[in-house]
């Protein structure tokens, strides 16, 4: 039976904002030809998503609780999520953009470009109806495994069943901690999967 300190410490361990990190992570050790990429475009990469898309939307909360933008660091009322969202997609954007100026394989472009894309179905969605980020965030991690094992033809089943367990824990936390109603968890997962697989089978 999950606890709630554990149904937390899942929900922090697998927040929205590392899922691009991640989605790196998994690429650069999935066995494919991704693994042997030069060590220093691998820091490179990692290290530009954590800071556009980790780093600087954490160091703007603060300001948002300073200027009562956002009541509480969970960002649970929906209207109060509006500009942080909106933020983060800028900043995806942004990212896309600094990462296609460089020489890199297309599916690493075709991953934040996706990522972009989640960002902003979740945004717009968020204007109507609340759902859940973490489980849009896990979906499309799901997804963007499911697409590599495809367009490498490599069966990357441990990969796949790790992402999905994941998943899994993720929307059980965000349920047994009552922040999310069942619809709301599922619409978000199947959201983020749908919409990063989406986008990378066209791009």
């Amino acid at each position: 039976m999950i606890s709630q300190y554990t149904a937390r410490i899942i929900s922090i361990v697998f927040h929205p904002l590392f899922m691009p990190v991640y989605g790196m992570l998994l690429v650069f050790s999935a066995p494919t030809l991704f693994g042997y990429l030069p060590f220093q475009v691998k820091r490179l990469l990692v290290l530009i998503v954590l800071i556009n898309n980790v780093m600087l939307p954490a160091a703007l909360l603060p300001l948002f609780k300073y200027r009562q933008i956002i009541s509480s660091w969970a960002i649970e009322k929906r209207s109060e999520r509006v500009i942080p969202l909106l933020m983060t997609t800028l900043l995806y954007a942004s990212t896309s953009f600094i990462i296609y100026r460089f020489p890199l394989p297309e599916f690493l472009k075709s991953f934040i470009i996706a990522a972009f894309f989640v960002s902003l179905a979740v945004t717009v969605v968020n204007f109507w109806w609340r759902i859940s980020i973490h489980s849009a965030g896990a979906g499309a991690l799901v997804g963007m495994v499911i697409i590599l094992s495809f367009r490498m033809f490599t069966p990357l089943a441990l990969h796949i069943a790790g992402t999905v367990a994941a998943a899994g824990l993720v929307m059980s936390s965000r349920l047994f901690l009552n922040s999310h109603s069942p619809s709301e968890v599922w619409t978000g997962f199947f959201t983020g999967l749908a919409v990063l697989i989406l986008v990378m089978l066209l791009s």
